[in-house]
């Protein structure tokens, strides 16, 4: 049977509060006191919980995460790497979403008020920025995770998205194609604007000629990827090579081409970006462009338990690259 600190506190005819001002070392205890209920602490072999001593001490051990849902195909790999590295280290993770809106921000900012957390990681989602600014001017601590380039002010961990795309136009200009067409994600996005800008640059520089026809917007989902494409296809314009700014898009416009009867690669080579594990599955085999998920929540975790430490972190976003992966589709 586990020892309470209330039976310590009844061994040593002193109050709880005094066991637990000896336990954190407090100076306002006097010697002979703190003397009895140390020895009651070794005879009963009594061990203070993590939780208690971190709220003794002002702190929960535990780290608050925000997302806009589970439902992104990544996030179960950035939550797997923050999760890893907050467990070694004997954090717990509240996690939060914004699955009902304005609501669902209104519970995120009572675990706030509550003090239930004791840093912040964060994947931005919609219409917080404002509430999420306020904290890290009051000095909370947290960190943002992906597509952060565009609110330097916070401490972040990204990819490189701009780098990524490039490699993926280039990937295409290298195989002999010429007549390129992009699927982006929302405008709204900064991976969106990163995606198209290393994609058109890399295009432009290498002086092919880009038809504007060909550049469509999606909305990150399969069935937006395949109807995006299929507004392309509908113009009859030419194209042997397509680059959708997510793998889930990029499977829509396998199911597009697949419809149309054009073959992939002989046709059209088609990248993605995420390599999610889908992208191994489809037929033929996806070719993407590979974001460290995983990695990126493994170094934001580990980013956030510095400062909670006291270390001052960077102002520029820690950037962990990309890297194509290969396969059947270009």
């Amino acid at each position: 049977m586990r020892v309470t600190i209330a039976e310590v506190a009844r061994r040593a005819r002193v109050s709880k509060a005094t066991v637990s001002r000896v336990l954190n070392n407090k100076g306002d205890v006097d010697a002979a006191t703190a003397i009895r209920v140390r020895e009651v602490i070794a005879a009963t072999g009594y061990t203070p919980s993590a939780r208690a001593v971190g709220l003794a001490k002002g702190r929960t051990q535990t780290v608050g995460m925000l997302v806009p849902g589970l439902t992104w195909p990544w996030m179960g790999d950035v939550l797997q790497g923050v999760a890893d590295v907050l467990e070694a280290k004997g954090y717990g993770l509240l996690l939060n979403t914004m699955n009902r809106g304005a609501e669902s921000l209104t519970q995120f900012a009572k675990h706030v008020s509550a003090n239930a957390f004791d840093g912040l990681l964060l994947v931005e989602p919609p219409d917080t920025l404002s509430y999420i600014s306020s904290l890290h001017e009051s000095g909370f601590p947290m960190v943002m995770i992906d597509d952060r380039g565009h609110h330097p002010e916070f401490p972040s961990v990204a990819t490189s998205n701009r780098e990524g795309a490039a490699s993926a136009a280039q990937h295409l200009l290298t195989g002999g194609r010429k007549h390129l067409a992009v699927v982006t994600g929302p405008a709204q996005f900064g991976c969106t604007r990163d995606r198209t800008d290393g994609f058109r640059t890399t295009v432009d520089e290498s002086g092919t000629p880009f038809d504007a026809r060909l550049q469509v917007e999606g909305d990150f989902t399969r069935d937006g990827g395949r109807e995006a494409f299929q507004s392309i296809l509908d113009t009859g314009a030419a194209v042997d090579g397509v680059f959708a700014q997510n793998d889930l898009m990029a499977v829509g416009v396998l199911d597009a081409l697949r419809a149309a009867g054009r073959s992939v690669p002989d046709d059209v080579a088609v990248i993605g970006f995420d390599d999610i594990p889908i992208a191994s599955h489809t037929q033929p085999a996806l070719t993407t462009v590979r974001q460290p998920s995983r990695e990126m929540g493994e170094a934001a975790a580990r980013m956030l338990l510095s400062r909670l430490a006291g270390e001052t972190l960077p102002q520029e976003p820690q950037i962990i690259p990309t890297s194509l992966v290969v396969r059947e589709s270009a």
